[in-house]
């Protein structure tokens, strides 16, 4: 059992230059202001979209593979937002697979049962190769998951969980994990720079689905990772040279141009969010309402079963059918209709992601819906 991991958690981190040089603004200031170009009088406002595969010999990237000035606007904006220094990557997944891929022959991890379903069956895969031992533990359960650290090389946290919503006590848990000589991942795609900075809370990598809030706009597929160790950004970056998870040129200025407004975004959404729990919990229609206390997604549990719940995302004319989330859109779906989500999430659990429309336009959609799935009494 063992890591290729870079060194031993107890050697003095390095944090990033871009971290470091950065102004003490507030996140919805830097979403806007980092990753521009140099000022210069006539110099574009936005990072130009450089579509290169080829480069002249003699500088520092070489060869498409290995680098892109629109890849490091975005990168730089990331990592400021985030605290640390970014990579992206051609989707979260490929992400997810570049930082489990740094876990030694057999090494131990102990994940989030309630994790996102792709990074789970990229454990169980990796565990039937014999590759490394998963452990699942109930994130709420902080006591457990400690316990579970002994051993482990890497500890995988969501929080919230998806599409649990579960609440992870992220630095006691880093604390813990970091004694038994684990590293830390957090995956922020739900809860975002904008409400969530892991890294300040001595995370080792942070890790995002770029495709949701990030670019926000449900026309990208792209990933990230952030972290302050500059040793484990460079083993990072040179994974994802050598394996090839690079993003596309196009989708990367998208997902900067998208990153410009997430904290409008966000905060329009968990608005629109907070004010449907408060009425989705008084609808007879529903029998549990999951919300952590911020954030726009939330997860209700039909009172009727997996049925209701399949009926309620084909009655609606605003709420989308679909299985992504974090877009300007709200959408919803029956999660256990995948034959892979765990059979601890509720059958008639409904994933909503609540978008940026008004919200009375949202619930009257809704409610009328939820109404049609009240049995007469």
């Amino acid at each position: 059992m063992g890591t290729d991991f870079p060194r031993d958690l107890t050697e003095t981190d390095a944090t990033s230059a871009s971290a470091d040089a950065a102004p003490a603004l507030h996140p919805s200031t830097v979403a806007v202001t980092a990753g521009r170009p140099a000022a210069a009088p006539d110099a574009p406002l936005n990072t130009p979209i450089t579509m290169a595969s080829t480069y002249r010999a003699g500088g520092d990237v070489e060869y498409g593979r290995f680098g892109n000035p629109t890849w490091s606007a975005f990168e730089d904006a990331l990592g400021q937002l985030e605290g640390g220094r970014a990579l992206a990557f051609s989707s979260g997944l490929a992400a997810v697979s570049t930082v489990l891929d740094l876990v030694g022959q057999g090494g131990k991890v102990v994940a989030a049962r309630h994790s996102y379903n792709g990074t789970v069956m990229q454990m169980a895969d990796m565990e039937a190769r014999g590759r490394l031992t998963c452990v699942l533990v109930d994130i709420t359960d902080t006591e457990a998951v400690v316990a579970a650290c002994e051993d482990a090389v890497l500890v995988w946290l969501e929080s919230p969980t998806n599409p649990a919503l579960e609440v992870a006590d992220i630095p006691a848990i880093t604390a813990a994990a970091h004694e038994a000589g684990a590293y830390v991942v957090v995956d922020n795609t739900f809860a975002t720079p904008v409400l969530q900075r892991p890294l300040e809370d001595d995370v080792d990598i942070v890790v995002h689905s770029a495709t949701k809030y990030l670019s926000g706009h449900s026309d990208v597929l792209l990933g990230a990772v952030v972290t302050r160790d500059e040793e484990l950004f460079s083993v990072l970056k040179g994974r994802r040279e050598l394996m090839g998870a690079v993003p596309g040129t196009f989708e990367t200025w998208l997902a900067l141009r998208g990153l410009r407004t997430l904290h409008l975004r966000v905060e329009r959404a968990q608005s629109n969010a907070a004010e449907l729990v408060r009425r989705l919990g008084e609808h007879p229609a529903i029998s549990e309402v999951r919300y952590p206390g911020f954030g726009a997604i939330v997860s209700i549990v039909l009172s009727e079963g997996a049925m209701a719940a399949d009926l309620l995302t084909r009655k609606t004319k605003i709420w989308v059918h679909a299985t992504s989330l974090g877009g300007v859109e709200s959408t919803f779906e029956r999660r256990r209709r995948w034959k892979t989500e765990p059979a601890t999430i509720p059958d008639a659990l409904v994933r909503m992601s609540v978008g940026i429309e008004d919200v009375e336009d949202l619930w009257n959609d809704l409610r009328t819906a939820l109404d049609q799935l009240v049995l007469p009494a």
